[in-house]
């Protein structure tokens, strides 16, 4: 991860926290179904976002570093990494 990402990694996290937090409030408070899972679906797509994020910036600068090095066994790792990872993203 880099250090410039870190932060505002972090930051978006904490807020999918509060989220999550109030969701479990409002399934305390008993609200409307639809209202929970329209929360749901606003975490959810937060955490997609992260996750996009997250895989960017292992692409632009591990895999990257890798297939650009001098090591072939690991360019070769990363590689089987990377299919390893988009083959349980496609589940």
């Amino acid at each position: 991860m880099q250090t410039e990402t870190k932060p505002k990694l972090i930051n978006r996290l904490n807020r999918i926290e509060g989220q999550v937090r109030g969701i479990a409030r409002m399934v305390d408070e008993d609200r409307y179904c639809v209202d929970v899972l329209t929360q749901l679906q606003a975490v959810r797509a937060a955490l997609l976002r992260v996750k996009n994020w997250v895989l960017k910036d292992h692409l632009d600068h591990c895999v990257m570093g890798a297939m650009t090095g001098d090591d072939p066994a690991d360019r070769k790792a990363k590689a089987d990494e990377l299919i390893t990872l988009l083959a349980r993203a496609s589940r």
